[in-house]
């Protein structure tokens, strides 16, 4: 779905005027309304969250008119009560955890409170490799997929987290110039959504460990253990990387 869902949306919007009408607008919703709620049921908050950003990618890469946009926002906005009452308790408790981590510390807190520890503790220059704390002793859970953001922040300090988001915004504006450089409606709205999509996952991911965001199962891109998210996110990139090279096909 998190390419599927794009791909669709790309190839909707591509057959018909730009920007979008309000139809249209309505009926690439729908298209992503789907998908979203069908893994928010399984339930997968996280995986959910980044379907239906790479669909809200496209159309805002369609030209989305402001209009639209701040009465989308206003819709959202109205709809919160509703969306509340649908989370499972463990999901509210998780955004209610966000505001006020010393509320349940050994508990729903106790995530964000040792991810803070270990990357405050990590300083500027960090306490080098594998000789962090909170990570080497176990205090800090998952630290091998969705928090070893707090692991790199604790081991290698603010200047290691510095380099690795340096490398992530070289890899999301090297994206956005090849999406530039396509030549139709379909590759441009499809590559460049790939390429935001990605820029949400570390977005969510470091706002999630840091404490700014609730903790959902979005994995840090390229370097959290797993298969299927590497092998997806591999799979845009060569998607990206297609798309780019077709570009000197037509035009050749």
């Amino acid at each position: 779905m998190k390419l599927a869902v794009p791909m669709m949306c790309a190839w909707y919007l591509h057959q018909r005027p730009l920007p979008p009408s309000l139809w249209n607008v309505v009926a690439v919703l729908a298209m992503i309304l789907v998908p979203v709620l069908l893994v928010a049921e399984q339930p997968d908050l996280g995986t959910a969250l980044l379907v239906a950003a790479a669909g809200l990618l496209v159309l805002l890469l369609g030209g989305l008119p402001w209009t639209y946009l701040l009465g989308g926002v206003v819709i959202a906005g109205a709809a919160v009560p509703l969306a509340w009452s649908m989370l499972h308790d463990y999901q509210r408790q998780r955004i209610l955890t966000l505001l006020d981590p010393q509320s349940d510390a050994l508990g729903a807190g106790y995530h964000i409170i040792q991810s803070q520890i270990a990357i405050g503790s990590g300083g500027v220059f960090g306490k080098g490799w594998t000789n962090g704390s909170q990570a080497q002793l176990e205090f800090l859970p998952e630290r091998s997929t969705d928090f070893i953001f707090a692991v790199i922040g604790e081991e290698f300090g603010l200047l290691g987290l510095i380099a690795l988001l340096a490398g992530y915004l070289l890899i999301v504006g090297r994206s956005m110039y090849m999406s530039t450089q396509c030549r139709d409606a379909f590759t441009r709205l499809l590559s460049g959504s790939i390429a935001l999509t990605f820029f949400v996952y570390v977005f969510v991911n470091a706002g999630m460990v840091t404490g700014l965001l609730p903790v959902v199962g979005v994995p840090l891109p390229l370097v959290s253990y797993g298969g299927t998210s590497l092998v997806t996110l591999l799979a845009g990139f060569g998607m990206l990387m297609s798309l780019y090279s077709s570009r000197k096909l037509l035009g050749s």
